[in-house]
């Protein structure tokens, strides 16, 4: 019960944090823009994620893992239309991928082979499983549907 309702206070949150998201003062497209025209375009493999960043006014992000659950919350909720307050954080986790393709590999492409830190973060909309993975350093990407890997298993951490 406590978790969900840490999550619901943090889903909040992330909505509040994101509201009034737009174009900035100079024209220039703002992260929101740019995930918004990503998940409006067709996209076989991984999607990068920009998270927004924090206004200046907010206390700073101590917690990785809350900054990538927050900013995948926000994509979940453009990427549906569900407000964020309707999502829900079915897992969040650090996690070792096995190379640097982050468990997200497409057919031909070349990745890292070394094992990479990082997150997990799954966020259940409606009916549908949005499938986040990130390196440790927060590049963030929605995994489509049959392309995710899992992560190493704990023992290899």
């Amino acid at each position: 019960m406590a978790s969900v309702l840490r999550t619901t206070m943090w889903a909040a949150l992330a909505g509040a944090l994101c509201f009034g998201c737009g174009g900035g003062a100079d024209g220039a497209p703002s992260p929101a823009d740019a995930a918004t025209r990503a998940a409006d375009s067709p996209s076989t493999g991984p999607v990068p994620i920009q998270l927004p960043l924090p206004p200046a006014s907010a206390a700073p992000v101590t917690s990785e893992l809350q900054r990538i659950i927050d900013g995948a919350l926000a994509d979940a909720a453009r990427r549906t239309g569900m407000p964020v307050t309707a999502l829900v954080v079915a897992s969040a986790e650090a996690v070792v991928w096995a190379d640097g393709s982050l468990g997200c590999p497409q057919p031909g492409v070349v990745y890292t082979m070394a094992l990479v830190p990082g997150y997990r973060v799954r966020i259940r909309a409606g009916d549908r499983l949005l499938d986040y993975h990130a390196s440790g350093r927060g590049y963030v990407v929605l995994c489509p549907a049959g392309m995710a890997t899992d992560p190493l298993p704990a023992s290899t951490m």
